[in-house]
């Protein structure tokens, strides 16, 4: 499978996903921390991928979506954003909505 296939996969099979520097319990940047704690804050269940324990991952995510920063939030499958974004929808609480409803829909499915 090519590396643009496996993250299609995993966008398809985690309603949330962040794509961070790190993991959320140990980030390695300051940008992949407030985004994971954002998403902690929403207190549903998210996955994640650390792109720097897998480069093939970290050198092609950004064609993936043209976008070209780490972290990279995606919900039902679609880019929300990085951090900057991210935080501003936690803060007009728009990202607790969305996250409770991509974690619901996933609840359904099972």
């Amino acid at each position: 499978m090519d590396v643009l296939e496996r993250i299609q996969k995993q966008v398809d099979e985690n309603p949330i996903v962040v794509y961070m520097k790190g993991t959320p319990q140990m980030p390695s940047c300051g940008f992949s921390s407030r985004t994971a704690q954002a998403l902690q804050g929403c207190g549903v269940e998210f996955a994640y991928v650390n792109v720097l324990a897998d480069p093939e991952i970290f050198e092609n995510l950004p064609r993936f979506a043209d976008w070209p920063t780490f972290p990279q939030v995606y919900i039902n499958g679609e880019l929300i954003g990085g951090c900057d974004i991210t935080l501003e929808l936690f803060q007009k609480g728009e990202l607790q909505k969305m996250t409770k409803e991509a974690s619901a829909s996933k609840q359904e499915a099972e």
